[in-house]
């Protein structure tokens, strides 16, 4: 019942459509994260970006303008906070979406409900898979989001930028001193990023080594008496938001823990490291900066 509902509301949203915008213009293409090559019939006018992270590289890739929907906490750019919301990355309202009449819908691979990408795809809107999960993989997506909105000019140059600051970095602390880091990224539960995590490689760019690396998961559950007998040299952690230190304060308990005692807790806001995209880069700077200072510091 829910689907037939939403084909009226495609039915009636096409038929408002300008006649000039439903004629081919020139097909675009590219290859989405899982592989899939999407086709457009001209390049895309309407684009809706279901996750905080889609929104970002969308707008890097120089399409912000084309953005007619974005999900809550889309919150960069800052004009992406004008932009309509239609519901979390996680309950995305399907009615509200199609009446916005995307002719491009930028999904995130395992972050949004397949079920509701699929009832998406079955409405007839082309959905581009993403999830960036290293340094490349940042620079491709903003390349073929450009492709698709036809800003190859403006995202070549962000994805361009983006990959010569990562190389940067890597060739700075190519031979720094290695020190051991616990990455925390959650509280309740306490969980941290094994090696294959993308924020796991901005460790090891930085010439951190990650004491769960090794773990099988990316985000591994621990608990207080792993890390102490992990017992790592620096700790850096975000928080429940940009300025929220609490979760540093809780190591303080232990003084015996060498983090503690060489005063190398570090603050990074979340989102510059828990998104891959842009500004990735400027997380990464800011990593190997604290790590910078935990090496000054022995």
């Amino acid at each position: 019942m829910m689907i037939t509902s939403l084909l009226r509301w495609l039915a009636l949203a096409l038929a408002l459509l300008p006649l000039a915008a439903v004629l081919a213009d020139e097909e675009v293409c590219a290859v989405d994260d899982r592989e899939r090559e999407v086709c457009l019939e001209a390049p895309a006018k309407r684009i809706a970006a279901l996750s905080p992270g889609a929104t970002e590289l969308v707008y890097a890739a120089g399409a912000g303008e084309q953005v007619v929907a974005v999900v809550s906490y889309s919150d960069y750019p800052p004009e992406a906070q004008k932009v309509q919301s239609v519901g979390s990355h996680t309950r995305i309202d399907l009615e509200a979406l199609v009446t916005l009449r995307p002719d491009l819908v930028i999904g995130w691979t395992t972050g949004n409900p397949a079920e509701q990408l699929e009832t998406i795809e079955a409405l007839g809107l082309p959905v581009f898979y993403i999830e960036p999960r290293d340094f490349a993989g940042v620079a491709s997506v903003i390349e073929r989001l450009a492709q698709l909105a036809a800003s190859q000019k403006e995202g070549f140059r962000a994805a361009e930028d983006f990959r010569q600051g990562i190389a940067e970095l890597a060739a700075t602390f190519k031979n720094a001193e290695p020190v051991k880091v616990f990455y925390q990224v959650w509280d309740e539960p306490l969980m941290t990023i094994n090696d294959e995590h993308f924020i796991g490689k901005v460790l090891t760019l930085c010439g951190g080594v990650n004491v769960f690396g090794d773990l099988s998961r990316l985000v591994p559950r621990i608990d207080d008496e792993s890390v102490l007998a992990a017992d790592p040299e620096a700790i850096l952690a975000g928080g429940m938001g940009e300025e929220n230190r609490d979760w540093l304060t809780h190591w303080e308990q232990y003084p015996n823990l060498q983090a503690v005692q060489s005063d190398n807790l570090f603050f990074v806001p979340p989102s510059l490291i828990q998104r891959p995209t842009p500004r990735l880069l400027e997380g990464s700077r800011l990593f190997c900066e604290k790590l910078e200072v935990a090496r000054e510091q022995r």
